[in-house]
Order: C-alpha cells, then sequence, then structure tokens
C-alpha cells in the first residue's frame, strides 16, 4: 500500500484536516516517546491510535490539544501550524476516560458552560444544549447532576460537553476504559452513529482492538512512539505489513523460520522439519530469519490433498467448544500452540484429542513479516 492510499501523505487541495510532520516528542531530552510521526487526517474521518501502553498514542493525541508541545516537526489544523496555538484557541471538543464533568453542575450547567465561555447568549446556549442531548439520547435529564446518572449516562453527557459548541474536530483519550463489557460495546455503536451523523472528524486513542475495528475508517498502530502500520481495519487483519501488526490484531499462528528461496512475491520458509510456502511481504532473501503469520480461521482440518498449498500433519491436544466455533490446539510446525478455527456446523466432531491429522492453508493466506521473536502466539 503506498502512502497516499493510506493517507499518510498530506491529502490533496483542502481535504486535509489535521496533519502530523515528522513529530518527535521527548520528556526528557534523551528518549523520544513520539518518533518520526507522520499521519494526515481527513474532514469527516475517524482515526484511531491504537497500540499498548506506553506506545506514545495519548501523547499525540496530548500534542494535537495543545496540552504537549511537540520536540520536532509540525502540527497542522486546516493547513495552519498550531504549534503557539493555546488549547481554547483551537476548537477542539475532548472527551476524557474519566468524563471530567462538574459534579456540582447539573447535567444542562455542565452542558451549557462551554458556551458561556465562549459568549453566547441564553437562548442560543438552551437550543445547543437541548440539541446535545437529543443527539445522545438523554433528553429530559438536564436537571439530573451527574451523580445521579448511570456511567453510561455520565459518559454521554461528556460527549455531549465536548460536541455542545459544534466543533469540527474532536478528541477521545480512552473513553470507554470505565464502562463494564457490555455497555463498552453498546457506546462503541452510540460514538460511531453519532460521528456518521454529524460527519465530525474524531482522532480517538484506545488499547483495546476490538474498539478500534468497530469504530474506526483507519487505524494507526503504534508500538514504542513508531507506526508499525497505518490502514482501515480490514486491511490491518487481513494484509498485516510487520509481524507486530499481526500479533497485536487478532489471533494468529506465528511460526519463526529461515527463508530458503525467493521467487517474487512469494518465498518458501524451513520451520522446524516443514517447508512452508508464504506471501513475501518483508524485504527478506535466502537465508533471512522471517516470522510467518497465519489466521486461525484460514487453516483446514483434514483438507483434501492437493487443495491447499501448504499441508502438514499435526496431532490435536486440545479442543474447545466456543458455540459458533471449535478452537483447535495441536502440535504442528514445531509448536505445541498451533490454532485452527472450525465453523460450528455439522460434521465438525469428527476429530479428538490425541488425533494425528493433516491441517492446511493457502500460500497467500500465510505471510512471511519481518522477524519478531518475543511476544505471545
Amino acid at each position: 500500500m503506498t502512502a497516499a492510499e493510506d493517507g499518510t501523505s498530506p491529502a490533496s487541495g483542502g481535504d486535509a484536516r489535521v496533519e502530523f510532520e515528522g513529530v518527535d516528542k521527548s520528556y526528557d531530552g534523551r528518549t523520544l516517546v513520539v518518533e518520526d510521526f507522520n499521519l494526515t487526517i481527513r474532514k469527516g474521518e475517524f482515526v484511531t491510535l491504537l497500540g499498548p501502553s506506553g506506545s506514545g498514542k495519548t501523547t499525540i493525541l496530548m500534542m494535537l490539544a495543545g496540552f504537549q508541545t511537540p520536540t520536532a516537526g509540525t502540527i497542522r489544523i486546516d493547513g495552519r501550524s498550531v504549534e503557539d496555538l493555546p488549547p481554547r484557541r483551537r476548537g477542539i471538543g475532548m472527551v476524557f476516560q474519566n468524563y471530567a464533568l462538574f459534579p456540582h453542575m447539573t447535567v444542562g450547567r455542565n452542558l451549557a458552560f462551554p458556551l458561556e465561555v465562549r459568549g453566547l447568549n441564553a437562548e442560543e446556549r438552551q437550543e445547543r444544549v437541548e440539541r446535545a442531548l437529543q443527539l445522545v439520547r438523554l433528553e429530559g435529564l438536564e436537571d439530573r447532576r451527574p451523580g445521579q446518572l448511570s456511567g453510561g449516562q455520565q459518559q454521554r453527557v461528556a460527549i455531549a460537553r465536548a460536541l455542545v459548541f459544534e466543533p469540527d474536530l474532536v478528541l477521545m483519550d480512552e473513553p470507554l476504559g470505565a464502562l463494564d463489557r457490555s455497555l463498552r460495546e453498546e457506546m462503541q455503536y452510540e460514538i460511531r452513529r453519532i460521528h456518521q451523523e454529524l460527519a465530525v472528524t474524531v482522532v480517538y486513542v484506545t488499547h483495546d482492538q476490538q474498539e478500534a475495528m468497530v469504530m474506526s475508517d483507519r487505524i494507526a498502530v503504534l508500538k514504542e512512539g513508531v507506526v508499525e502500520q497505518i490502514a482501515p481495519p480490514e486491511a490491518l487483519y487481513e494484509e498485516p505489513e510487520r509481524a507486530f501488526v499481526a500479533r497485536f490484531i487478532g489471533e494468529n499462528n506465528r511460526l519463526h523460520g529461515r527463508v530458503v528461496t525467493v521467487d517474487g512475491d512469494l518465498c518458501e520458509v524451513e520451520t522446524g522439519r516443514e517447508r512452508i510456502r508464504a506471501l513475501r511481504i518483508a524485504d527478506c532473501e535466502a537465508g533471512d530469519r522471517v516470522t510467518l503469520s497465519i489466521r486461525p480461521e484460514r487453516i483446514a482440518v483434514n483438507p483434501e490433498p492437493g487443495v491447499y498449498g501448504n499441508q502438514v500433519g499435526a496431532s490435536i491436544r486440545d479442543l474447545s467448544f466456543l458455540g459458533d466455533h471449535l478452537r483447535v490446539r495441536m502440535d504442528a510446525c514445531g509448536r505445541e500452540d498451533f490454532i485452527a478455527k472450525i465453523p460450528n456446523i455439522v460434521g465438525h466432531g469428527g476429530i479428538l484429542v490425541g488425533d494425528t491429522v493433516r491441517v492446511g492453508w493457502t500460500v497467500t493466506d500465510c505471510r512471511a513479516l519481518n522477524f519478531e521473536e518475543k511476544g505471545p502466539h
């Protein structure tokens, strides 16, 4: 994928809403917590910064908001550099994990406060507060205080307050982290609905890959302050370009091996006693070490001979019934935790723990990525 395709290069004309160009951040003058960060966000786009703790995602958001200053590089909003522009003049709505509501104020007063600061008259304030409450489906609760609301309702109020002055850009820092799982999933779709309804530009921070996949137009995956890949959710899952991305986005089988032969976009890799054919994603040559990535749902158990470009022997170690699929853990390719997922359909129960089987997958479902030994399965 080219820079133009994933949007890391400047968008043409007036399409760019936010631009990061060569941005670094260091707190101590020695260690970079963000390094050479480049990203162009288009108007109306929902972009998520995704990564584990310490990956630099919140620091990037705080630099965009104006609460942190880049050590190097440029940040632009609507083509204007904002390094010397204070947060209050950037016209950005903010939503935090802890809601940051005023407990002594009613919901209505919490929403009206940012409008008062901007000098809107009482009638306009009331109209905007009502619109914002309708947007987050909290009509009739304007006289309650935050302490009288559930966690989900408080988060809706925080979102309404970020939107009440009708900003073109909204930043969200782990806004659903304090909610339980079912409420978090509900709020994911609510935020997505609001984004689609308003066509506002959203920059969202999370460490939750499912959250990012559900809501985002594009996701920037970060590791130790460096971007590993920027792409739409489906592309990140189906076409990871780095071993870290394949490991971080969804479950996958990771096999380490050494390249034996290279043939254009394909290569053959020796791993354990097997030779596996794969797509050559890493810039590798014969003799190089690589990490192979194969999604468990792309692996067939006991396929017909010759159907798949890769077929190896395996021994079943464990079977787990998970409703819509059966999770099969086996010894294969020198690993004891090789996983296949079999759909829950008639006939799926034809294998048992201890069985010796053949497993297969296509060459195009196996990606030879940069070698990365550490990290889980």
